[in-house]
């Protein structure tokens, strides 16, 4: 498996925190169009999965470091496509201006951490994929369709969180 990392970035918006979500351009190999954290493939020179995740969502979508306090790291996310991803959880201060590169990034929105947490958006679907009946979480936001590796590592933030309010 190809070790990754991404940002799970929690905006500090007055009044409702955020969570900043890429779409994929259309014309990558690896998950075309989908709804994704920032992030990336792990390379030789990042030290820590924090350093990856950093670079690539400076690469991607031009967010400063400066701008970004991780606060802890949730549990490894294996992909069927063979990906193992460290999510980075981190807080960012606005404003900020991104700066997309319009190679990889279509597009860059920021969804309500409320309405990610909340058990009534959280759908459970299943596909066939390379010869195995997989299941997935999804969490449809206007005309944003968060499924995936995404989706489940919002569900390993939630499931941390129920945990932590018993």
């Amino acid at each position: 498996m190809l070790p990754a990392a991404v940002l799970f970035p929690i905006v500090q918006r007055n009044g409702e925190p955020t969570v900043l979500l890429t779409q994929r351009t259309a014309h990558l190999r690896d998950h075309p169009g989908q709804i994704s954290f920032p992030g990336g493939r792990c390379e030789a020179s990042d030290p820590s999965p924090a350093d990856t995740a950093l670079r690539e969502t400076s690469e991607e979508i031009g967010l400063s470091s400066a701008q970004v306090e991780i606060i802890g790291y949730l549990p490894e996310y294996r992909t069927a496509t063979g990906f193992r991803v460290t999510p980075v959880v981190a807080m960012v201060t606005p404003p900020f201006d991104l700066q997309l590169d319009a190679f990889e990034v279509a597009e860059a929105f920021e969804v309500p951490l409320s309405f990610l947490m909340n058990p009534a958006n959280h759908q459970q679907h299943s596909l066939h994929y390379r010869g195995k009946l997989r299941h997935y979480y999804a969490m449809p936001y206007g005309d944003y369709f968060i499924w995936g590796a995404t989706a489940g590592i919002i569900m390993s933030l939630y499931r941390a969180l129920e945990i932590a309010a018993r």
